[in-house]
């Protein structure tokens, strides 16, 4: 048997693999940094032109002057000299004027890149995250004002999506959770439910070593196993600050989230379910082991006259879309609905309420309950109806759907659903391929583009 043939000789110019493909990672970094420099609204580009513009304005002032003034000879002595480098013959002598003039300019532009770097690197910004940073302050600034109300992994899903588009969306989250580490926080501190509030600052974080920090989860250790590290610190915020509603503003400063979150309540509340067999349920982690084969009626808050922020309500008040979901029916969507104030100012703004419909039945919540029987809960609880629905029509894969099926989890669609549900809904692929929860970058797309906003309906 003949030897296998030799690789061929690399040629001795050529850079290795690893070394190229880093150029190559090199080369996309400073192409994607040069495009978001020269993206419309980033503030950058009247400055340079006006840069150049002076800098042209500024040659033929010095031309002038020296045309006009003591230094003709002098100016005629260095023009003689450039000319003496140039050969006629090769290319006009004009040519090293233009050369001149441009490697002048060139000089001035890295002086001021450099300037900027020293700048920034002093100030304790890294010079190449620059242009991120005035992207997300000028680009994001201008997104739409999103207001979203809700909890759980449907809530913090909505938010990784939004992140990307806007920076002006507020959170107004559920914190009526009783169980696992919000409810041992809960019933040891006296303070609100943190733990969909942790969720939702990871997923707004624009730090992913920080977002992993919050939802890390301690396996060991006397008294913190089961606690998320962002759970146990919001509780130290609120022990230091008194409550955690006091202690937003810092929050909000320490994580530098885009965007705001907020809990719907400023005090620990209780969720009471009402079930269709006459009985009640305290606490929303025993619905579905107390509910069995009853239904639930209606849910309540206990005590019923919770407060709410002032910055919750302003930002209902300045919102362009309102966003219910996607989350639990009873447990994540209604509860921020029942706050007094919140629910006033949701009948009130002229902005659109816009249901994000679960994708399928929660057992022992809204089990046998159809898409219409939702949209009928959140109208009976809130005292307006959404304007817009937004329903996924993409189909999980069958493993999962009987998978949920076992579970006694169902799929909810539109079938058998009223002419004006159907008029109000829009139908999109939603689903995160091959799972059976949406996708956060479609459904982020849905609401900025397929649902209506403020601007459209007043």
């Amino acid at each position: 048997m003949s030897d296998p043939p030799l690789p061929p000789h690399p040629h001795p110019d050529a850079a290795p693999d690893g070394r190229g493909t880093a150029l190559r990672a090199r080369g996309r970094r400073a192409t994607r940094r040069a495009r978001m420099w020269m993206s419309p609204g980033i503030g950058v580009k009247r400055w340079l032109a006006l840069f150049v513009a002076c800098t042209l304005l500024g040659a033929i002032g010095v031309l002038h002057f020296t045309w006009t003034g003591p230094l003709h000879f002098t100016a005629t002595r260095w023009i003689l000299w450039v000319n003496a480098l140039i050969r006629p013959e090769v290319m006009p002598l004009y040519v090293g004027g233009i050369v001149l003039m441009l490697l002048a300019l060139f000089g001035a532009l890295w002086s001021i890149m450099m300037l900027n770097r020293s700048v920034l690197s002093g100030t304790g910004t890294a010079p190449d995250q620059a242009v991120d940073l005035m992207y997300q302050n000028r680009h994001l600034a201008r997104g739409p004002r999103i207001v979203t109300l809700g909890g759980g992994t449907g809530m913090s899903n909505l938010l990784s999506g939004l992140r990307v588009h806007t920076g002006n969306t507020t959170a107004i989250v559920t914190v009526a959770d009783d169980g696992g580490s919000s409810g041992r926080l809960r019933q040891s501190l006296d303070m609100i439910a943190p733990g969909d509030l942790t969720d939702c600052y990871a997923a707004l974080s624009d730090s992913p070593v920080m977002a992993r920090l919050l939802l890390h989860r301690f396996q060991r250790g006397d008294g913190i196993a089961g606690h998320t590290f962002g759970n146990l610190m919001l509780a130290t915020l609120s022990e230091e600050e008194g409550s955690l509603s006091d202690a937003m503003i810092d929050i909000h400063e320490v994580l530098r989230i885009r965007g705001r979150v907020y809990p719907a309540a400023t005090q620990p509340p209780t969720l009471v379910a009402h079930l269709s067999d006459g009985r009640t349920i305290r606490g929303e982690s025993q619905f579905a082991r107390q509910v069995g084969a009853a239904r639930i009626g209606h849910v309540t808050l206990d005590p019923p006259d919770l407060p709410a922020l002032p910055e919750v309500l302003q930002a209902i008040r300045d919102a362009d879309q309102i966003v219910l979901g996607p989350g639990s029916l009873y447990t994540s969507i209604i509860p921020a609905l029942l706050v007094p104030a919140v629910a006033h100012e949701l009948r009130q703004t002229p902005a659109p309420l816009i249901y994000v419909a679960s994708l399928m039945t929660e057992p022992g919540e809204t089990d046998d309950l159809t898409l219409e029987g939702h949209v009928q809960a959140i109208t009976r609880h809130l005292g307006r109806a959404p304007d817009c629905v937004l329903v996924n029509n993409a189909m999980p894969p069958r493993d999962v759907i009987e998978r949920y099926a076992a579970e006694g989890a169902h799929l909810l669609g539109l079938g058998g659903a009223s002419r004006d549900l159907r008029g109000r809904s829009v139908i999109l692929p939603l689903l995160h391929p091959g799972q059976a929860r949406h996708d956060p970058a479609a459904l982020a797309q849905a609401l900025l583009y397929a649902a209506p906003r403020r601007d459209q309906t007043v």
